[in-house]
């Protein structure tokens, strides 16, 4: 899936296309160091969170939040929404779309390339002129967050991983034999394609990405939570456990009781709490 490293590139943030919502909401698409173009969306949250009048002025704006979604999710799916609301509570939000996922354009690698889609939104987010950023990511997107955290170092102030796998391939629960049938089968890409409204790329990773565990070793000094659900269907415990072991001392790990997987098992009052988490983390 990939043609060269995911965690270098180019300038990322040249904007095809913009539209503004209503108290200060923007949405627009990002296009990525290697040229795709991802659907974003701003809201300012409290008051004083907003951007200023001229984005490259100086920046001092409140603590913003970019959050990245799981496999199979947008930014307009209810569950992604509702996470960014939660959040906006603490802080303004930068939600976006994966690529190959709702109207942004290319292909899913499942977590390789979507470093790229990351670094476009969170340049985004300083350009807006937050001073203080944070990154959230479920499922797949928590092993993104971790991976750019590693890749790009000093890019954000806080780093929030849930639900996420600790390495690839894993395959010892049926959910994720699921996904892997709907990832690596021309069949099960049709499924993910008119189904899931997810397109898939068909080859396969080369190289083999730096995987989430090694990536959680080397974001230090980013202050860094992994939070995980007892009963995650997809990935057990021992994923959040190797994960906190590679971060050390920087690192802190949430079990949480009775919590399934990522963001539909993610209660409002757990989003609340991690909010607050990384508002205090980055400072």
């Amino acid at each position: 899936m990939s043609n060269g490293p995911a965690g270098h590139g180019a300038r990322s943030t040249v904007r095809p296309h913009s539209e503004t919502g209503g108290r200060g909401r923007l949405r627009t698409f990002l296009r990525t160091a290697d040229g795709i173009a991802v659907d974003c969306v701003y809201d300012p949250g409290p008051a004083g969170s907003a951007p200023a009048a001229d984005p490259s002025g100086p920046s001092g704006r409140g603590p913003v939040f970019v959050v990245a979604h799981g496999f199979t999710g947008d930014v307009d799916r209810p569950h992604v929404r509702r996470v960014a609301g939660v959040l906006r509570g603490h802080g303004a939000v930068v939600a976006f779309s994966f690529r190959g996922h709702g109207r942004s354009g290319g292909r899913s690698t499942v977590g390789d390339k979507e470093v790229l889609d990351l670094a476009a939104a969170v340049e985004w987010a300083r350009e807006l002129g937050h001073a203080r950023v944070a990154t959230v990511g479920f499922s797949m997107g928590g092993s993104v967050v971790l991976r750019h955290a590693a890749l790009h170092p000093g890019a954000v102030d806080a780093v929030v991983s849930v639900s996420a796998p600790a390495r690839w391939y894993y395959r010892g629960t049926a959910p994720m034999r699921r996904l892997h049938w709907l990832v690596t089968r021309p069949e099960g890409r049709l499924v993910g394609r008119y189904g899931l409204r997810t397109r898939i790329h068909h080859r396969h990773w080369d190289p083999v990405p730096l995987s989430p565990v090694q990536a959680a070793a080397r974001i230090a000094p980013t202050p860094l939570l992994i939070v995980h659900g007892d009963r995650d269907g997809y990935f057990p415990l021992d994923h959040p456990r190797m994960l906190a072991e590679a971060a050390g001392g920087h690192g802190e790990l949430w079990v949480e009781p009775g919590m399934g997987h990522a963001e539909h098992a993610a209660p409002d009052a757990l989003l609340a709490r991690i909010g607050a988490w990384a508002v205090s983390a980055a400072g």
